[in-house]
This record gives structure tokens, C-alpha cells and sequence, in this order.
């Protein structure tokens, strides 16, 4: 098969599309035939070194947390989970293992759930991480009701698009910062106050908030603290360096611990079946073209939405 590989920390170029033996389903596991497989931030960090203390890597290794695809085989065991042949299904891949950015994938059958029927593969690729991310911590870090005031940082991207979205469907009042290019994008999400962060200062227009969600860090994770209402809370993803100042402002200060269960990655699909929140492809790009895609990201030419890689 067809796969991206990189066998060093580096640059984009270090990104090798080339041929690589197929994966062979083990016990309990499904061979998927990949159609898309979305990028995130994370890939280039990964790739770089960034994150080697959280995720090492044993090289050579393959890119990419999610995808979407059809199910060609089932292994030893994989009878009986409710996947068969034929399935069009959604999956989470971890960063210290052979990801996404591959024609074919082996993955626990337990751990892929269907694809909803009224999206497309592509579509159904930007929604699974970027959703995961979202729901996460709005649900689990911290649990989101009707009425609150919630902000998002970063609401024209992947994760903040979805967070933007899902906010909104819990029935909360949504802020959100973007770029000044994005405010409109942001706004047919959900999110009823824009903040373009180019052109003004979230912290001088907003206060009283329940939640904020950062997915940025660094001095946007600072100047947060004056939003917050004294007891709420500042759920952050890794981003740029923070210092927690909770104590000092006297609201919670809380890491979103982003895992794959099974439940998340259903609960994201079902919303999305539903309707409830729709998923956000910027951009698409073959295969091949990852190391363009991953290079996007990084220069930060790409802010709406998540690169989806269409494979096959």
C-alpha cells in the first residue's frame, strides 16, 4: 500500500510518500480501507519533536489520528462485535503508533463505529478527532448547561469550530475569537459574540463567563483569567506553555485529558448524524500532498476548518 513515513523529527520534508507492506488484521481487529484522513495540529508537532516527552515515536512511523473508510476484512476474532465487511465506519488511531495517512488501516473492531449516513468520507474524517477534541472538554473536563456563558478561543479552526458547535447545541451563549477574516465563518457555527482578535481585545469586551475553552495558551491563556466569573472555569488543551493563575483569580483551572474511548468517538458521530453540529472541511489534498498539508498547518495558513488528506 501507499502510506506517508517519516523515520526522524524535522521539517515537513522529512514526510515520505512511498509503498509500505499492508497491515494484517490481528485478533479482534478490522482491515480498513482508508478513503480520508483528516490533519491535525498535533501531526506537525508530532512530527517536529514537539510533543516527544508526551508521545515518542519508534520510527519509521505513519502520521495521523483519524480517519474514515470501509471495512475490506475482518481478523481472528472480530465476529460477533457488530462490524462486518462492507462497513463504512469512523477510527481513532494514537499518536505512538502507525496512524491514518494510509491506504489501509487494521484497527480493534470494538473501536470503529459507523459512519453517519449524511455526511461523506471526507466530511465524516474532519469530524472525528477535531470532535473528540471539543466534546471532551465540554462534557467531560467540565460539563457545559443551558444558559451558561461559554468562550472559545480559536473558533474558526478543527476543534474550535466543533466546540463553537456543540456549546451552542447544549444551549449555551457562545463567544468565540478568530480572525477578523473568520467572524462571519464563527458565527454560522453558533457562536453569538465574535471577538476578531486582530482587530480587538476579548478581555476588554467580555466578563462574567462561566467557561473558557483554550485552545491556544501563552498570553491568550493570561489575559482569560478577566473573562472568568470568580468560580468558573479555564479548560485548556495543550497548546502554548500556560501558568496557572487559577488560585490568584479564584476560578478552576483545568486540563482537558483527551482520550479514544469508544463513547466519545460514538457521542461525536451521533451529533453529527443528528445534525446537531456539522463537520468543517477547509481544505482537502491527496495523499501524497500530506507534507503540503502538514506545512499549512504549521505556517498557520490554514485557520478554518481541518485539512482533510482524501486517500482512496
Amino acid at each position: 500500500m501507499k502510506a506517508i513515513r517519516f523515520d526522524r523529527y524535522g521539517g515537513p520534508e522529512v514526510l515520505q510518500y512511498t509503498d509500505v507492506p499492508d497491515p494484517e488484521p490481528g485478533p479482534g481487529d478490522v482491515l480498513i480501507a482508508v478513503h480520508a484522513a483528516s490533519v491535525a495540529p498535533g501531526d506537525w508537532k508530532v512530527r517536529a519533536g514537539h510533543l516527544q516527552q508526551i508521545f515518542p515515536q519508534t520510527f519509521p512511523t505513519t502520521p495521523g489520528r483519524d480517519g474514515a473508510g470501509t471495512v475490506l476484512a475482518l481478523g481472528p476474532g472480530a465476529n460477533g462485535v457488530g462490524v462486518s465487511v462492507g462497513d463504512e465506519v469512523c477510527f481513532i488511531t494514537a499518536h505512538t503508533e502507525n496512524g491514518s495517512y494510509a491506504e489501509l488501516v487494521a484497527r480493534p473492531a470494538a473501536e470503529v463505529v459507523r459512519r453517519p449516513a449524511n455526511v461523506s468520507f471526507t466530511e465524516a474524517a474532519a469530524a472525528v478527532h477535531a470532535g473528540v477534541c471539543a466534546w471532551i472538554p465540554l462534557l467531560e473536563t467540565t460539563t457545559v448547561v443551558a444558559g451558561q456563558h461559554v468562550l472559545v478561543h480559536g473558533g474558526s479552526g478543527g476543534v474550535g469550530g466543533m466546540a463553537v458547535q456543540i456549546a451552542r447545541h447544549l444551549g449555551a451563549e457562545v463567544a468565540a475569537t478568530c480572525r477578523a477574516a473568520n467572524a462571519d465563518y464563527v458565527r454560522s457555527l453558533g457562536a453569538g459574540t465574535v471577538i476578531p482578535y486582530d482587530e480587538g481585545d476579548f478581555a476588554a469586551e467580555l466578563n462574567d463567563y462561566d467557561i473558557v475553552l483554550d485552545l491556544v495558551g501563552g498570553d491568550i491563556h493570561r489575559r482569560s483569567y478577566a473573562v472568568l466569573k470568580p468560580g468558573g472555569s479555564l479548560v485548556w488543551l495543550i497548546a502554548q506553555p500556560i501558568q496557572d493563575l487559577g488560585a490568584e483569580h479564584g476560578v478552576n483551572v483545568l486540563r482537558a485529558d483527551i482520550h479514544d474511548a469508544t463513547y466519545v468517538l460514538q457521542a461525536v458521530a451521533d451529533l453529527v448524524a443528528t445534525g446537531a453540529v456539522r463537520p468543517q472541511v477547509g481544505r482537502t489534498l491527496p495523499l501524497a500532498q500530506a507534507a503540503e498539508a502538514q506545512r499549512l498547518l504549521q505556517a498557520g495558513e490554514h485557520s478554518r476548518g481541518r485539512i482533510v488528506l482524501e486517500v482512496r
